[in-house]
């Protein structure tokens, strides 16, 4: 199971690639990220809001509300234009963090 604290400063770059496919509703999102893991992450419902909330803040995250095919009423999240772009960059600095943790987890010459 990976730990929270691992993945808190990645949410964002893993909402924005779900979302850059299509819009999506939050318990889609949840069950997208708990499969897309094969459950070694399971995302908390605050922990989602409080994501996509502060994404829209910043004009990355459009919503709409639509109706599911069962007749229930759900709040869906689409990325903007500046989303995608914030995707990019988000795409950039995570090669860029990658790179940099494996130098040091596998213990490679670092000077």
């Amino acid at each position: 199971m990976i730990g929270a604290d691992a993945i808190r400063g990645h949410i964002d770059l893993i909402l924005l690639s779900i979302l850059e496919d299509r819009p999506s509703y939050a318990y889609e999102l949840s069950k997208t990220i708990t499969d897309g893991s094969r459950g070694e992450y399971l995302i908390k419902q605050t922990t989602l809001y409080t994501a996509v909330k502060r994404l829209q803040s910043q004009g990355l995250l459009d919503s709409y509300e639509d109706v599911s095919t069962s007749g229930k009423p759900r709040t869906y999240y689409k990325l903007t234009a500046a989303g995608l772009e914030q995707l990019d960059v988000k795409r950039t600095e995570w090669r860029s963090t990658r790179a940099l943790v494996d130098r040091f987890a596998d213990g490679k010459d670092t000077s």
